[in-house]
């Protein structure tokens, strides 16, 4: 566990994302996507890292075994976007996506965030798992705040209440 770093997101990470994001949403996913796909991706510091909103990485050795990204979406509200965590970093004995999910929690403390949604797919049945692990409370679409920014992917929504809520 101790091999792998959590940190900011810092512009020539940016192929490592990508190296990380891609095969997952393709290969384990089936998701017909692509980089030109997610526009967010290209301006990670503009899209994620302003407001209260913020990116970070995982790192082994050189490379990016995980993402997550918090996005600032007003009214002290954040969605959780981009959590991604390479398949032979995944589970408890690394704790990638449990540390990734720690800083940004302890981040939406600090910045005092009042809820962090996120929408996913049926298809992430491990994913569910883990944000309903780590207080992640089901919602309908039509418990989103509407600024919050739907992908078309989207079937599954959660919301976590930071702090005394």
């Amino acid at each position: 566990m101790s091999e792998i770093e959590i940190r900011l997101f810092a512009a020539g990470d940016i192929d490592g994302v990508f190296s990380v994001i891609l095969p997952i949403q393709r290969e384990e996913f089936g998701i017909s996507i692509t980089a030109d796909d997610q526009p967010d991706l290209a301006v990670i510091s503009d899209f994620y890292q302003s407001g209260k909103g913020q990116f970070w990485v995982a790192v082994r050795g050189s490379q990016i075994v995980g993402t997550i990204g918090l996005k600032d979406i007003g009214n002290s509200q954040t969605a959780l976007r981009k959590m991604f965590v390479a398949a032979d970093v995944r589970g408890r004995e690394h704790g990638v996506a449990a540390r990734l999910l720690a800083e940004l929690v302890a981040h939406a403390e600090v910045q005092q965030v009042k809820d962090v949604f996120l929408g996913t797919t049926d298809k992430f049945l491990a994913a569910h798992r883990f944000y309903e692990k780590n207080s992640f409370i089901e919602i309908s679409k039509g418990e989103l705040p509407r600024s919050f920014p739907l992908m078309a992917l989207d079937t599954k929504f959660y919301r976590r209440r930071i702090g005394a809520a």
